[in-house]
């Protein structure tokens, strides 16, 4: 189960930061759209992060 906590955890880094690179392409182009996709990425990354933990804690 620590292996699914630790991928759970790596994917929400991944998406988090796949967000935060949507975020500010969009607040360059003035792409509000962009800019809402990167912060529900960031917001789903964290729930990852998060899961992760909870995993790694009943394992």
């Amino acid at each position: 189960m620590a292996d699914s906590g630790k991928k759970d955890k790596n994917e929400g880094m991944i998406d988090k930061a796949k967000g935060k690179v949507k975020e500010t392409i969009g607040d360059a182009k003035n792409d509000d759209t962009k800019k809402r996709e990167g912060q529900k990425d960031q917001n789903k990354g964290g729930f990852k992060d998060k899961k992760g933990d909870v995993k790694g804690r009943l394992k």
